[in-house]
């Protein structure tokens, strides 16, 4: 395991020739997710992220509106070695009502960029989107794209559209053009639901899937199909969320909002949050640094991006690498019915 101190350890992303560190950084927070964050803390929180190792960046045009991107970009326009990741399938357009009526929050961003979100995930869309990202970044290259937040659980009854607009529609055929070409190492899927990355996977020759929420130390759905298929596959898998919205990394023992998959969680993920905390207080381990370390332990996992959004948490994530978690934790998790029987739990230290 890390010490603190030491550098992430990298690991090989599938057959892309690109490896990334086993610690990410997930780009929404430094999109204003939630909270604004200045430019100079944005800024800071790159520095102490590249200076601790982490050689892996995702962001998105939905990020912010741009801003994400845009942060991201000045503090990698000069670094080398950092494998970096953005999405296609919403294009960012020109709309002064975001700031002048909305005051810059929407969706949950604090954000200045006076840009709407719209949704295309057709061939010219995700051409146009991966263009306006080069931009917006400043860079000459993004080495890996994902399509992002397709699927019914996202769209509802908008999905066939948006799923021939992908197939049908060129998206698919794009990015495999991009790829072909060289203009991108590769692609994958960006999601947080897990039947439509079945369905893409039977569609084409995924890269990567980042999957955000789904395998967690409060949920471990992608066990059972997902994780099996990817085997098949050889396709790696990014975990993005791994505190699932918040609330695995602040617990239950707040006066703050409590947020699970970008809402106020529930009472019933509340109570099952609870059991798990007193477990891990019994066992003298931060309910972060299991979140944080369980997905890790998957042999199909290749890094976990948390949202990271000064230098106080990239130095926190780094020293959750380091506590010692006992085997008897998560064992006393599986005999709870907390944690699946079939998790591949961390090596004790």
């Amino acid at each position: 395991m890390t010490k603190s101190g030491s550098m992430i350890p990298r690991r090989v992303l599938g057959d892309t020739g690109l490896s990334v560190s086993s610690i990410g950084l997930g780009g929404a927070v430094l999109g204003n997710l939630y909270r604004a964050i200045p430019d100079d803390v944005a800024a800071q929180t790159l520095t102490a992220a590249l200076d601790a190792g982490i050689r892996y960046i995702d962001t998105a045009p939905h990020y912010g509106r741009g801003l994400s991107e845009r942060r991201i970009g000045d503090a990698l326009r000069d670094r080398e070695g950092i494998v970096l990741s953005t999405k296609v399938g919403r294009l960012m357009l020109p709309d002064m009502s975001i700031v002048q009526e909305h005051g810059g929050t929407l969706d949950g961003f604090h954000s200045p960029m006076p840009f709407r979100g719209v949704y295309d995930y057709s061939r010219d869309g995700v051409l146009r989107s991966w263009e306006q990202s080069l931009q917006r970044l400043g860079i000459a290259r993004i080495d890996l794209l994902y399509v992002h937040d397709i699927g019914r659980r996202q769209h509802g009854e908008d999905h066939d559209r948006t799923w021939r607009q992908l197939t049908r529609g060129g998206g698919l055929a794009a990015l495999e053009e991009l790829r072909a070409a060289g203009e991108i190492t590769g692609f994958g899927a960006g999601l947080n639901e897990i039947a439509v990355c079945l369905d893409l996977l039977a569609e084409t020759r995924l890269d990567v899937v980042l999957l955000a929420g789904r395998y967690t130390l409060l949920e471990q759905e992608a066990l059972t199909a997902l994780f099996p298929a990817c085997a098949r596959t050889g396709t790696p898998v990014v975990i993005g969320g791994p505190y699932n919205s918040g609330i695995l990394a602040q617990g239950t023992q707040t006066d703050a909002t409590m947020r699970y998959d970008y809402a106020p969680a529930s009472q019933p993920v509340v109570a099952r949050v609870a059991r798990i905390e007193a477990i891990a207080a019994d066992h003298g381990v931060p309910l972060a640094a299991a979140a944080l370390r369980l997905p890790l332990a998957h042999p199909q996992v290749a890094s976990v991006i948390p949202g990271l959004g000064s230098p106080q948490e990239v130095a926190a994530t780094r020293a959750l690498l380091a506590v010692p978690i006992p085997e008897g934790f998560w064992q006393e998790l599986i005999a709870a019915d907390l944690l699946h029987p079939d998790c591949p739990l961390p090596k004790a230290a």
